[in-house]
């Protein structure tokens, strides 16, 4: 039995089936892998402000939909996406090909903090998946490496809208002091030598679409192949999940997209 907490995005998996590919079915209806709807990730790029041709890198890139849309959002660019899960980038790989962004997007199964920082993209993209560098902190330092000086680090992370409750820390085996509140996340960005030029916060509505979506693809897919060898495990996966969620940390999670230039 393994577990692997995600903080940042809510997503808390106890399996002893294959992780990454559980979380690719989970993700199948909701490719952004963060509580935002498509119409405030465009919002979040608009903002951005990048030049037509800008270099672009998404560290935990997931199934692309971040890199994709950047990359719609800057005809001439070109876009490097790093990420663990194969089946994941997969997935971003046929979904580059049926957009005709192929030739602009190259991928990168590997761990992020492996990738050999340039210094040179104009804007990088971390979103939800902060934990890969260890937190928010560590990921304005080793992510922000990988942004020239005029650039935009964009980073989701996770904060306490309330208070943590003991079922909602029970819930994504977490502690109080591993978040903050917003206004904490922003001032530890700026004592990190970041500020924010432009935000998003989540709001209850995408926190519920992206949280259904986890839990209905799993038990979709799960009711959909009852023969898989991994069918209850998935089924039990996912109701676990809801669980956590609904006796957890509802309304007591938050997460926030914030677009950082160095100050």
């Amino acid at each position: 039995m393994t577990t692997r907490v995600r903080a940042s995005t809510g997503f808390v998996l106890t399996s002893a089936v294959d992780r990454q590919w559980l979380s690719s079915i989970a993700h199948s209806h909701h490719p952004i892998a963060a509580p935002i709807f498509g119409v405030n990730l465009n919002r979040l790029l608009r903002r951005a402000d990048r030049q037509p041709a800008a270099r672009i890198l998404d560290l935990g890139c997931g199934e692309g939909a971040w890199a994709l849309q950047a990359l719609a959002h800057h005809p001439d660019g070109r876009a490097d996406g790093v990420d663990v899960n194969p089946y994941a980038l997969e997935r971003a790989a046929s979904a580059a090909a049926e957009r005709g962004l192929a030739d602009r997007l190259t991928l990168h199964e590997r761990d992020a903090r492996t990738y050999v920082p340039d210094g040179d993209y104009d804007l990088v993209l971390c979103v939800g998946s902060t934990h890969a560098f260890g937190g928010f902190d560590k990921t304005l330092e080793l992510a922000g490496r990988h942004v020239n000086a005029d650039g935009i680090l964009m980073v989701g992370e996770g904060f306490w809208q309330v208070p943590p409750t003991p079922e909602a820390l029970a819930a994504l085996n977490a502690k109080p002091e591993d978040l903050t509140d917003l206004a904490g996340l922003v001032d530890a960005a700026e004592q990190a030598g970041w500020t924010p030029v432009y935000a998003h916060v989540s709001d209850a509505a995408e926190w519920d679409d992206y949280e259904w979506s986890w839990i209905g693809s799993l038990t979709r897919w799960a009711l959909d192949n009852p023969g898989h060898p991994d069918a209850a495990e998935a089924l039990t996966v996912a109701r676990e999940h809801r669980d956590q969620w609904l006796r957890g940390y509802r309304d007591v999670l938050g997460f926030v997209t914030l677009a950082l230039r160095r100050i």
